[in-house]
């Protein structure tokens, strides 16, 4: 079975600060996966970068690859691309809250998707 999502030689860099270090993980097609730990182990930021919301933080370097398919998604896969086959939920809402429904519909409203099937 190939591998949908290989993350390889992850680091990540706020500044100076060294947020996410070496970070190796594979994700096989239909595979569950979940992250937990502390807050500020790196949680969020791990799943920001797998879909390059960290492209709009202001200082942040990545270091590594990571393919989607076997596409390195950042070089050369075009971001809003990336964006529709990669979402992300946030735990709190803001600046619109709408429910959990409203929240996971909003990525496909915005393509245009509007069946439930």
């Amino acid at each position: 079975m190939s591998c949908k999502l290989a993350i390889e030689d992850l680091n990540l860099y706020y500044g100076d600060f060294h947020a996410l270090k070496s970070i190796h993980m594979e994700i096989q097609p239909n595979e569950i996966t979940a992250f937990i730990g502390p807050s500020g182990c790196g949680k969020s930021t791990l799943l920001k970068s797998l879909n390059r919301m960290n492209d709009l933080v202001e200082g942040c370097r990545i270091t590594g690859a990571v393919k989607l398919d076997g596409e390195d998604i950042y070089h050369g896969m075009d971001v809003n691309l990336l964006r529709k086959r990669i979402g992300m939920v946030f735990q709190k809402p803001n600046p619109f809250p709408m429910s959990v429904y409203d929240n996971i519909a909003y990525g496909p409203r915005t393509h245009g998707i509007r069946s439930k099937a």
